[in-house]
């Protein structure tokens, strides 16, 4: 995987289309898996409600829906170019994140086979949910600084494990406080959001 997707660490536009294959093979069978664990432990009739990011569109490479790790992608970049960071650390780094599109889910609930998915809605979130929110007191500079650190703060949360392990818990403040003047950067540019899909299954 590492030497075709190279300088991205997720599925990004510029990934080549065995890269978005090996993601969505990995994700039927992950997706899968799940399903079918969960129905050994639910009666007929139980119900189930999951949430999670998805994408809006089914071609992967006509939407990055996962902009928000294209931007630390670039980060990182930065940090090889500084030789804060090795090149081949990044190439061999790759997030185990796919975001399916709506008829992916479905597919992979009927050929699964022990649920029946009653409901499937996909709706937005914004990356910071107070960018919209008028304040005379914020001006702009203070605001993108504010919302680049909340996103950074919330990547941060969950990927910070995996790159510790694998670049080195040394570049780990390094990195977020740079990715935190980046987004800021991309914000004032354009408000960015995730797709989310919510979906509410029964037992069969």
């Amino acid at each position: 995987m590492e030497s075709r997707n190279q300088e991205n660490i997720c599925i990004a536009r510029t990934s080549p289309p065995e890269v978005f294959e090996a993601y969505a093979k990995q994700y039927q069978r992950d997706f899968s898996t799940f399903l079918s664990l969960r129905g050994e432990e639910m009666i007929a009739g139980g119900r189930m409600v999951l949430t999670f990011r998805g994408r809006s569109v089914e071609d992967p490479s006509c939407t990055d829906d996962s902009a928000h790790l294209t931007l630390l992608s670039q980060t990182l970049l930065d940090m090889v170019a500084e030789e804060h960071v090795k090149k081949e650390d990044l190439y061999s780094f790759n997030i185990p994140l796919y975001p399916p599109c709506e008829q992916e889910v479905k597919t992979v609930i009927e050929n699964e086979g022990s649920f029946h998915l009653d409901k499937l809605h996909g709706f937005r979130v914004r990356w910071d949910a107070h960018d919209n929110v008028v304040d005379d007191e914020d001006n702009p500079i203070l605001k993108k600084h504010r919302s680049g650190k909340l996103v950074a703060d919330c990547v941060r949360a969950f990927m910070e494990p995996m790159l510790a392990a694998h670049f080195g818990s040394s570049i780990v403040d390094e990195l977020f406080g740079r990715y935190a003047e980046k987004v800021g950067e991309h914000f004032s540019m354009e408000k960015s959001s995730y797709f989310v899909i919510a979906i509410c299954l029964s037992r069969k």
